[in-house]
């Protein structure tokens, strides 16, 4: 099969034939029909997250189920599934406490002593995420699908498998925004225009999207912003404390630096949450106001993916999709083949996507 592979740090993925083995016990093959193409990948891409080389990024996948191995009972041949980064064990501290998003998976991969689940010539090829969506055929652990109802386009639910889950996950699961709070959301890609997306179906009384570039505000602005602020132009800080009368009740924060994440502390209320979505790079540190924090009792969460139960929020997420709720059709800049990938992280690099899509032919 053709799979886009990352041998280098920096340097372009190359698509290359990869041999994908059967699938063992409890694994699914799924022939990919697209895969959104993520900050998170091309953060691996530049070497700000560390990953095993060589390897198969992609993330945010949607297929059709093409094989099952023994034992897997949640899904069959012919089933449409959008698979997830968040596999989860089933058993451990995380998975029966109600957090599976936490579980660190380590049952659910293939051991030392087992053939790679993915290989070119007899060279172990790394599977990135539990996932590797950047390929013709995922091998995965049951555990990191959930089976969806067949009349959904997978090329718009795809989204749904990281950036829209990790959006709406951070307003429903992690904030659990009220209906008339007052919310800021900086940055307006994938993940935060899912934000903006699930304040408004959380009854958020007003919405200020933050971003750098006029066009992301305006996307926010029809899917659901009641105000924006071009960063660009100057400090957000002022506007948004201005415009909502002291400050927002929740303020998330889907960019991932430093820079941003203390304007987020700065233009929450007195006893206002902020939300860290963004991956910040690692090795670096985000130094924040103590005091602000403390006199002013503001709370500060992390969010991994969107604190999300991915098997009962994603269908719910789908079916938002299909009552007009959950706009996703908006959201997507562009429909790629598999040999244009480098251009979508070109776009990403550039800042003129919101979300591209690879697809993949029937």
């Amino acid at each position: 099969m053709k799979g886009a592979v990352m041998r280098t740090i920096g340097e372009p993925l190359r698509i290359e034939q990869v041999q994908v083995d059967a699938p063992a016990p409890r694994e699914v093959l799924v022939r990919t029909a697209a895969a959104g193409v993520c900050h998170s990948d091309l953060h691996v891409l530049q070497g700000s997250l560390p990953s095993p080389l060589p390897t198969v990024l992609g993330h945010e996948p949607a297929g059709v189920v093409e094989a099952v191995g023994s034992e897997v009972r949640h899904v069959a041949p012919g089933d449409h599934v959008i698979g997830c980064l968040s596999v989860f064990c089933g058993t451990c501290e995380y998975c029966v406490g109600g957090r599976p998003n936490l579980c660190e998976g380590t049952t659910t991969i293939r051991g030392p002593d087992e053939p790679p689940r993915l290989a070119q010539d007899g060279e172990p090829i790394a599977q990135f995420a539990h996932l590797s969506a950047f390929a013709e055929r995922m091998l995965v652990h049951e555990n990191a699908l959930v089976r969806i109802r067949p009349d959904v386009p997978l090329d718009r639910v795809a989204l749904i498998g990281c950036g829209v889950t990790t959006g709406l996950g951070a307003v429903f699961n992690t904030a659990r925004v009220r209906a008339g709070a007052t919310v800021a959301v900086i940055g307006c890609g994938g993940i935060g225009l899912s934000v903006v997306q699930g304040c408004r179906i959380a009854g958020a009384g007003r919405i200020v999207a933050v971003d750098t570039v006029a066009w992301k505000l305006e996307l926010a602005a029809h899917l659901g912003a009641t105000d924006g602020v071009n960063a660009a132009e100057a400090n957000p800080v002022p506007s948004v404390v201005e415009m909502t009368a002291g400050g927002v009740d929740y303020a998330f924060e889907a960019l991932g630096t430093p820079a941003t994440v203390r304007q987020a502390v700065r233009m929450t209320r007195k006893g206002g949450t902020i939300v860290m979505i963004g991956v910040v790079p690692m090795g670096t540190n985000v130094e924040l106001p103590g005091a602000d924090i403390v006199l002013r009792e503001k709370t500060i969460l992390g969010c991994m993916m969107g604190s999300n139960r991915f098997r009962v929020d994603m269908p719910r997420y789908v079916d938002l999709y299909r009552k007009g709720l959950l706009r996703l059709d908006e959201m997507i800049s562009a429909r790629l083949p598999l040999e244009r990938v480098n251009d979508a992280f070109e776009a990403l690099r550039r800042g003129t996507a919101a979300r591209s899509v690879v697809v993949f032919e029937s």
